[in-house]
């Protein structure tokens, strides 16, 4: 049996490099573009890829994420971000191919303490999430079977996140201050990769909150994560008001991740069980030298 073409965007960022091998072993054929291999702002050069390959499927991972820079630069972040995705769009259209478009948090404006399900209303509070609420609009609007997986608070292996500076930092400092009137719900990228594939798998269109299940403060993400490694290291919480930034914070970006109940998805599991994991994969990823 022919193995099923699975596209996925931004390969070379966190997800994609652990969607793509995950996939493989899925029993699928993945091909990963990073921004070398694939300009998603260019609408030609986008067509004549996915034209090319004919995927059965497109992850959409690549994305503007600098969120401070953006606001200064909302161009880059629409270009990227909303421009860059109705050109993905599209062309996974004309090849007749699914599209998993990975959107964010920020599109909620944070306000309350009620977790936030796929049917509420969106209120980005940046430029950023202003710009990936746009990709989900063109997304639903030019694409026929598509699902939105919104994310949030994203670690892993590879790429930039917060566990990683975390355990770099309690390498050079005794003392950390992190913020705890932030929260939300933190996702290891094997654990979204799983689920992305499981959303591939069915014809169970629409908008999925995906992250792991469980609530937390950036700093009791912190505490957890050291304790899990066994870190020594003094941390004190701060508010937002400590470190300002550009760009405004939702405060509480929970999800309930209901649309995934509802359409008999295996739940998340607890973010405390997957950062577990992932503190044990990475530390023998460390012990053989990367």
């Amino acid at each position: 049996m022919e193995r099923k073409r699975i596209a996925v965007t931004g390969a070379g960022g966190q997800l994609g490099r652990d969607l793509c091998p995950l996939l493989e072993r899925s029993g699928y054929d993945p091909i990963g573009w990073d921004r070398s291999d694939l300009d998603i702002t260019d609408a030609q050069a986008v067509m004549r890829k996915i034209e090319e390959f004919r995927p059965d499927a497109v992850v959409h991972t690549a994305a503007y994420t600098k969120v401070d820079q953006a606001e200064k630069d909302s161009e880059a972040a629409y270009s990227v971000n909303a421009v860059g995705t109705r050109n993905v769009a599209l062309a996974a259209e004309a090849v007749g191919a699914k599209l998993v478009y990975i959107s964010t948090d920020y599109v909620f404006p944070g306000t309350g303490r009620d977790p936030w399900h796929e049917s509420r209303e969106t209120e980005p509070l940046n430029v950023y999430g202003h710009s990936k609420r746009a990709g989900e609009w063109i997304v639903s609007s030019v694409h026929s079977r598509w699902f939105v997986a919104r994310t949030s608070w994203v670690y892993g292996s590879h790429g930039h996140n917060f566990v990683k500076t975390m355990l770099h930092l309690a390498g050079e400092k005794d003392v950390l201050e992190v913020v705890n009137d932030q929260v939300g719900c933190p996702t290891y990228t094997v654990d979204l990769s799983q689920a992305i594939i499981r959303l591939l798998e069915s014809e169970k269109y629409g908008t999925y909150h995906v992250s792991n299940s469980g609530q937390c403060s950036w700093f009791e993400f912190a505490k957890r994560l050291f304790e899990l490694a066994g870190v020594s290291v003094q941390v004190n919480p701060v508010t937002s008001e400590r470190y300002p930034r550009p760009a405004k914070r939702p405060a509480y970006s929970v999800f309930e991740h209901r649309a995934l109940k509802a359409n008999g998805f295996p739940p998340m599991r607890p973010w405390e069980e997957a950062l577990s994991e992932f503190v044990t994969h990475y530390s023998d990823k460390e012990r053989r030298g990367g």
